[in-house]
């Protein structure tokens, strides 16, 4: 089910998991997990290219893309090893706009694509596999990377 939320998607995804005590720091982007990683599939489509990623556990990958065309960024979240519908979310938000779409819902290999507007803005982003979660905030700033730190949070359980 996918939802553009304009600001409460981010406020709802993050209250849910700052609520639970759940966020602690999350390995490095691109960190190596065990047993077979996920890789980007294309879903996005044409002129996206991956600009970062984070491992959500040893259960999958969430891809940040960029399409430097139309200045919009790109989030879904794959699963290594597809099987029974669980539950997934794709997160992605211009941190200064505060435009926002997700995708939660029951899915056998990914969630989104989602996509936000973001030329020279940093973005958050992020991914849920069942009960394991990734996020960064102020990511992939482009000229802004030296104003705000990049800070990525990872969460055994959701």
């Amino acid at each position: 089910m996918k939802r553009s939320t304009h600001a409460v998607g981010a406020s709802f995804i993050a209250v849910a998991a700052v609520g639970a005590g759940l966020l602690a720091t999350a390995p490095a982007a691109g960190a190596a997990t065990n047993g077979a990683t996920a890789t980007y599939n294309g879903v996005c489509g044409s002129g996206y290219q991956v600009v970062n990623s984070m491992p959500i556990g040893g259960a999958g990958t969430v891809y940040l893309t960029y399409n430097s065309s139309t200045g919009r960024n790109c989030t879904v979240t794959i699963r290594n090893s597809a099987g029974v519908p669980t539950y997934m979310v794709a997160y992605v938000r211009n941190v200064d706009s505060s435009e926002d779409q997700y995708d939660a819902g029951e899915y056998r290999s990914y969630a989104g694509p989602v996509y936000a507007f973001a030329r020279g803005a940093c973005v958050e982003w992020g991914g849920v596999i069942d009960n394991l979660q990734a996020w960064n905030h102020g990511s992939n700033c482009g000229a802004l990377a030296a104003k705000t730190p990049q800070r990525d949070w990872f969460a055994g359980d959701r």
